[in-house]
């Protein structure tokens, strides 16, 4: 399977100013249709390493699986990696090692996101911004319940605390979407990074201004200029028009 052909994309994943590592790993595989960014959590070998185990597992996937067999490829991968994370994590008696997910699955007419955790897949359609997963954390109940808006969210005290990680607990459930691409409609995948910083305006004109060569820069920028205090990872998507 490959993505629609005219497909284009533009990712970037930065250090952050303050951090030391990137503990952030972001996947572009245009020749499956797969964008995919995870944001590790638990330090020097243990968030990068679960990232990066992350993005390894999916990047084996066989380029040829028809539509159904890679969304169960993607499942299958993510669970893999999950094992794998658990295993680190017992072998060296680290309390937590994880990741977020989140993933974009292209195919004719069509996409499909997989994601755990707080890392984000919004869509750019008819000028608007919509964010498509929903968070996996504490602040997300409240957002959901009503009581705090999206960006409101972002500066509550517990807005870094999530509910589920790849390679946190017994098993790892993945989250789900779909639906139906439409002309001039752009994806964005991002770690909590950018969205710290950027609320659903800024995204909303950044989105519909930039071109794809420089849209990557233009979001980069908002965090930077905000303090970075995370790793910042990025991947913006257009699908043919």
């Amino acid at each position: 399977m490959t993505a629609p052909q005219g497909t284009r994309y533009n990712a970037k994943t930065h250090v952050g100013l303050v951090r030391k590592i990137n503990e952030d790993s972001i996947l572009a595989m245009p020749e499956h249709g797969i964008w995919l960014v995870s944001d590790g959590m638990g330090g020097h070998h243990g968030g990068d390493f679960a990232s990066q185990t992350i993005t390894e597992a999916v990047s084996m996937l066989d380029p040829d699986l028809a539509p159904r067999d890679l969304m169960n490829g993607m499942r299958n991968a993510v669970g893999q990696a999950h094992q794998q994370i658990t295993g680190e994590a017992a072998r060296i008696g680290a309390d937590t090692i994880g990741a977020t997910v989140v993933s974009l699955i292209l195919t004719d007419g069509h996409f499909v996101s997989f994601w755990a955790g707080d890392s984000r897949l919004y869509r750019l359609r008819d000028g608007m911004v919509e964010m498509l997963s929903t968070d996996h954390s504490v602040v997300a109940a409240l957002v959901m319940s009503g009581q705090l808006t999206w960006d409101e969210a972002e500066h509550h005290p517990q807005s870094n605390a999530i509910t589920r990680a790849v390679g946190v607990g017994d098993e790892i459930e993945l989250d789900k979407i779909r639906g139906t691409i439409e002309p001039g409609d752009r994806f964005l995948l991002c770690s909590d990074g950018l969205t710290k910083y950027a609320d659903m305006a800024t995204l909303e004109t950044i989105l519909t201004r930039e071109p794809i060569e420089t849209v990557s820069d233009a979001l980069l920028d908002v965090a930077m200029r905000g303090g970075a205090a995370d790793n910042v990872s990025i991947i913006v998507v257009d699908p043919p028009k």
